[in-house]
């Protein structure tokens, strides 16, 4: 598995945590934790497996921690993609 698609919620998340992200830090270090977000969802893509499932939280979705934000996504095997559902900070889990 190699592709992976943003919700509609994960996509928001990130736009807002790149925002605040140049609004705190600079968009230099934005930009550079946004790279580091984008490689990490393709390690997803790649090996979504090796990530911890999260079932206590919503049945099927695993979890993985990139920096200060986790990153919740699930399989989908019909269309062999994983879908990247939110990307939190320190939101609540039931914004989930």
């Amino acid at each position: 598995m190699a592709k992976y698609k943003l919700s509609p919620d994960a996509a928001d998340d990130i736009e807002r945590l790149f925002l605040f992200g140049i609004d705190r830090f600079g968009v230099n270090q934005a930009t550079k934790y946004l790279s580091g977000l984008e490689i990490r969802l393709d390690q997803i893509a790649h090996t979504p497996a090796t990530y911890p499932k999260v079932s206590h939280i919503r049945p099927g979705y695993r979890r993985s921690v990139y920096g200060v934000h986790t990153i919740y996504f699930r399989t989908i095997e019909s269309c062999n993609q994983i879908e990247i559902s939110r990307v939190i900070g320190r939101e609540h889990l039931e914004d989930l």
